[in-house]
C-alpha cells in the first residue's frame, strides 16, 4: 500500500523522458544518483553527521543488490533508513531485470527526514514504473516514524503470533552511523530485544536480521569496527548467533565508499542469511572505491573467519594469502601481555579537565606533560616548541593523574586519515627527565608493571616489536577503525620475555629505521618460521616502496594504490626480496602482469578485472612515460591482444638505483629529462572536479540546482 500521499510525485526528470513510460531497470539508477547527488547537495555536513546518515552512490548500491542469491516469487524487501531510496531503487533494477524470477515486489522504507522524504516518495514511484514495464506488481510503504522503536514493537512475542506480521523475505540497509548514550531511550529499546551495543548502525542490523524470515538475505554496508573490540562483542554473538555471513566486500580506501563525505571509517559490505547452518567458505572481495572494478577475491574456510570457539567472536576477514600468512607469523607468538607480566593503561591526563594545572613550558612545581605530538624517532622529544602545554603543575590535585618518572613504552592512541603506520610506539626513557613524576596525557597508552615501570631494556624491545610491519599489518586486518584502544594491544600476542629483551639489545640511542626493525624482527623473532620467498613482512615493504617512488613520480591520488603499486613492480619482474638493482625490464602483457600479482604477492585478481589495470594504471603509466607500448613491434594496435609493455630504458635506470645514495639525484634529472607535456597530465586530472568527467551528468546537475527548490 502507498502512503502519505502528502508527498506527490512530481514528474521532474532530468532525464527529460517523452513519457515515464520509457524509464527502464537500466536509467532507473542514473535517475535516482540524479536526485541523490541534489539532494546531497543540499544538506550540511553537519546535518549528515548528527544524523549519522550518508547518502548511498548508485555504484555502491547496483554492487549491494547484486549480492543477493535468490530473487523469489513474491518478495517484502526492507529498507531501514532508506534516504532517498538509491539502495532500494538498485534492488527493483536487479529484480526488473530478472523478471522472469518475481512477480510480486514490496518494499518497505523507513525515513525520518521530512527533507529525504520527499525524494524517497518519488523514486519508489519510479521504481513503481519501472515495475509495471516489466510486468511486476509493486507496491509499497513508507513509514515516516523511528526504525528502532517500530521494529521493537513488531518484535514483541505477541505481535509475533500474527503471520509475516514482522517478517521479510530480504534487507538492504545502509544504517545510520552515531554513538548512542548508555542511558538514551534508543539504548534502551534495543535491550529489549536483547542487544547492548554502543552505536546505532549496529541497532539497525541487529534489528534488521531479527525482522528476517529464516533464510532470509541481508546485505549492509557499515563501518568494519563490529568485526573486533569489546564494544560489538554482544552484537557479534547475536548477530552470528541468527545470520550466517555468504560475502564481504572491502573498500581498499577508508575514503571512496562515500568520497563527497567526510566520512573515515573503514567500509565494508556484508551478505547474510538468516539460517544457523555455515557455509564451507566465504568470499572476501577487496576493492579500491566506488568506479573500480579492479576486485581481488579470495576464498577462506568460515572457520577462519569466525573461530568456533572463540568467546570475543571476532570476525577475520582475511582479503589475500598474505593475510593469512600475517596471521600464521602472529600466531607463532605464544605470550599475551599477562604473560609477561604487563599490562597497558590509557593516559590519565584529560586536559579539558585539568586546564586550570596545565604550563606552555616546564616551570618550578611541574612535571613532564607528554603528547603524542611529542612522540619521534622511537623516543619522546621533550619540551617541544608546539601549541599543546609541556607541563603539569604538581600539587595534590593532579597527584593522582601522574606516574613514576621510570622507563615505558608510549602508544598512539589515533592515527590521522590514511597515515601510513597505525600502530606508533616509542620508548620513554627517564633517564633523560630530571623528575619524580611525569603525566601522560589521554590520547596515549602506556605500557607498564603494576604501575611501575620497565627495564630500559624490555622498552626497546617491546616498542621495536609494535612498530614491525609484521604487527602494524595484523593491526590493520583486524581493526578497521583508526584508534588503537588499550584493549586492542591487550589483544596482540607477543613474543616471549627473553625474546623481547634479546631484540632490545640490539637497540641503541638511535632508534632504527623501519627496514631495520623489520630486519631486526626477522633475525630475531622469525628466521627459524620463514619459508624462502614467502615472507609477508617483506610483501608490504615492497609495495610500500613502490607506492612511494609512485609518489616522487609526481602521479596523482588515482594511481597511489596497491593496484597501481603491484602492476609496477611486475613491469620490472621485481620480487618481494629481489634488491632494486635486479630490476629488468621485459615485455608483458596484462594477463602476465596479474598472474604475476598473484605468484609473488598473493594478490589474485578476478580475470574479468584486466581492463581495469590497463585503462587506470598501464594508460597513466603510459601517459607519464614511464612505460612504452609494443616496442618490438610498433607497428602492432594498441588495442591488439598481443599489444606488451615495457619500463622505458631511462626510468628502468633511475628504479635500478631507488634505496641507494644516488636516488634523490637520479630523481631529479629524471624528472627534468621528461617532456613537460607527458608529466603534467598528473597535475591536470588531478585538479578536474569529478562531477566534469561525465559531461551529460554536469550538464544534468546545473539543471537541477535550477529546479531543486521546488522538489
Amino acid at each position: 500500500m502507498k502512503t502519505n500521499s502528502e508527498h506527490p510525485i512530481r514528474h521532474t526528470s532530468s532525464l527529460e523522458f517523452n513519457s515515464l513510460a520509457e524509464l527502464s531497470s537500466r536509467n532507473l539508477l542514473a535517475e535516482v544518483d540524479f536526485r541523490r547527488t541534489v539532494a546531497n547537495l543540499k544538506l550540511t555536513q553537519d546535518k549528515k553527521a548528527s544524523m549519522g546518515q550518508f547518502l548511498t552512490p548508485a555504484p555502491v548500491a547496483e554492487l549491494m543488490a547484486g549480492m543477493f542469491d535468490k530473487l523469489d516469487s513474491e518478495i517484502t524487501l526492507l529498507d531501514a533508513g532508506a534516504g532517498i531510496g538509491s539502495l532500494s531503487a538498485a534492488f527493483v533494477a536487479r529484480v526488473c531485470q530478472h523478471q522472469k524470477y518475481t512477480s510480486n515486489l514490496r518494499v518497505v522504507a523507513y525515513e525520518i527526514d521530512p527533507f529525504l522524504i520527499g525524494y524517497l516518495h518519488q523514486t519508489l514511484e519510479l521504481c513503481e514504473r519501472v515495475c509495471q514495464n516489466v510486468g511486476i506488481c509493486f507496491n509499497y510503504e513508507i513509514r515516516e516514524t523511528d526504525f528502532i522503536a517500530d521494529a521493537v514493537s513488531l518484535l514483541q512475542p505477541s505481535l509475533l503470533k500474527e503471520p509475516n506480521k514482522a517478517e521479510f523475505t530480504h534487507a538492504i540497509l545502509n544504517p545510520p552511523y552515531l554513538k548512542i548514550n548508555a542511558r538514551s531511550q534508543v539504548r534502551k529499546l534495543l535491550r529489549t530485544i536483547g542487544l547492548e551495543t554502543s552505536n546505532l548502525y549496529t541497532g539497525f542490523m541487529a534489528a534488521t536480521a531479527q525482522l528476517l524470515k529464516s533464510g532470509g538475505e541481508f546485505v549492509a554496508i557499515t563501518p568494519r569496527s563490529f568485526c573486533n573490540g569489546t564494544y560489538f562483542r554482544n552484537f557479534r554473538k547475536m548477530f552470528l548467533e541468527m545470520m550466517a555471513l555468504q560475502q564481504i566486500y572491502l573498500f581498499e580506501s577508508r575514503q571512496e565508499a562515500f568520497s563527497e563525505d567526510d566520512v573515515l571509517q573503514e567500509t565494508a559490505i556484508a551478505h547474510a542469511t538468516k539460517q544457523k547452518q555455515k557455509p564451507d567458505s566465504i568470499l572476501i572481495n577487496t576493492i579500491f572505491g566506488i568506479d573500480d572494478d579492479f576486485i581481488m577475491s579470495n576464498s577462506v574456510p568460515y572457520a577462519a573467519l569466525v573461530h568456533p570457539n572463540d568467546p570475543e567472536q571476532f570476525i577475520h576477514i582475511l582479503p589475500d594469502t598474505f593475510s593469512q600468512q600475517i596471521v600464521q607469523q602472529m600466531g607463532l607468538f605464544p605470550c599475551n601481555l599477562k604473560d609477561l607480566g604487563l599490562t597497558v593503561s590509557t593516559g590519565r591526563v584529560v586536559d579539558f579537565r585539568a586546564k586550570e594545572y596545565l604550563r606552555a613550558n616546564p616551570e618550578n612545581n611541574t612535571v613532564p606533560l607528554i603528547y603524542p605530538v611529542n612522540l619521534s624517532d622511537g623516543y619522546v622529544e621533550h619540551p617541544k616548541i608546539t601549541k599543546k602545554p609541556q607541563a603539569l603543575v604538581d600539587v595534590e590535585e593532579t597527584a593522582n593523574l601522574l606516574v613514576p618518572n621510570e622507563h615505558y613504552v608510549l602508544c598512539k592512541r589515533f592515527s590521522s586519515k590514511e597515515e601510513k603506520r597505525r600502530v606508533v610506539a616509542v620508548v620513554y626513557d627517564a633517564s633523560k627527565f630530571d623528575c619524580a613524576y611525569v603525566g601522560f596525557e589521554n590520547h596515549l597508552n602506556y605500557f607498564h608493571k603494576d604501575g611501575h615501570g620497565l627495564d630500559i631494556t624490555l622498552a626497546r624491545g617491546l616498542a621495536a616489536y609494535l612498530n614491525s610491519t609484521l604487527v602494524d599489518s595484523f593491526f590493520r586486518l583486524f581493526n578497521g577503525h583508526t584508534q588503537v584502544n588499550a584493549t586492542d594491544l591487550r589483544n596482540l600476542k607477543y613474543p616471549t620475555l627473553e625474546q623481547l629483551l634479546s631484540l632490545g639489545l640490539r637497540i641503541g640511542e638511535q632508534f632504527p629505521s623501519q627496514q631495520e626493525i623489520d630486519e631486526l624482527i626477522e633475525a630475531e623473532l622469525l628466521s627459524m618460521t620463514n619459508q624462502p620467498g614467502n615472507n609477508p613482512v617483506a610483501i608490504k615493504s615492497r609495495i610500500d616502496e613502490a607506492l612511494q617512488i609512485l609518489l616522487e613520480l609526481g602521479f596523482p591520488r588515482a594511481q597511489l594504490n596497491e593496484r597501481s603499486a603491484l602492476t609496477l613492480l611486475a613491469l620490472l619482474d621485481l620480487k618481494p626480496n629481489d634488491p632494486w638493482r635486479l630490476a629488468v625490464s621485459p615485455l608483458m602483457g596484462i594477463t602476465p602482469m596479474m598472474d604475476f600479482m598473484a605468484q609473488h604477492y598473493g594478490k589474485t585478481y578476478k580475470p574479468n578485472t584486466r581492463e581495469t589495470v590497463r585503462r587506470q594504471t598501464v594508460h597513466q603509466f603510459l601517459d607519464a612515460a614511464l612505460i612504452v607500448a609494443n616496442p618490438d613491434d610498433p607497428s602492432r594496435p594498441i588495442n591488439s591482444p598481443k599489444t606488451v609493455y615495457q619500463v622505458e630504458e631511462s626510468a628502468l635506470k633511475l628504479l635500478r638505483t631507488y634505496r641507494t645514495d644516488e636516488w634523490k639525484k637520479n630523481l631529479r634529472t629524471y624528472l627534468a629529462s621528461v617532456d613537460p607535456r607527458k608529466k603534467r597530465y598528473a597535475q591536470e586530472t588531478d585538479k578536474l572536479p569529478n562531477v566534469l568527467v561525465k559531461n551529460d551528468f554536469f550538464q544534468r546537475l546545473c539543471f537541477a540546482c535550477r529546479v531543486s527548490d521546488s522538489i
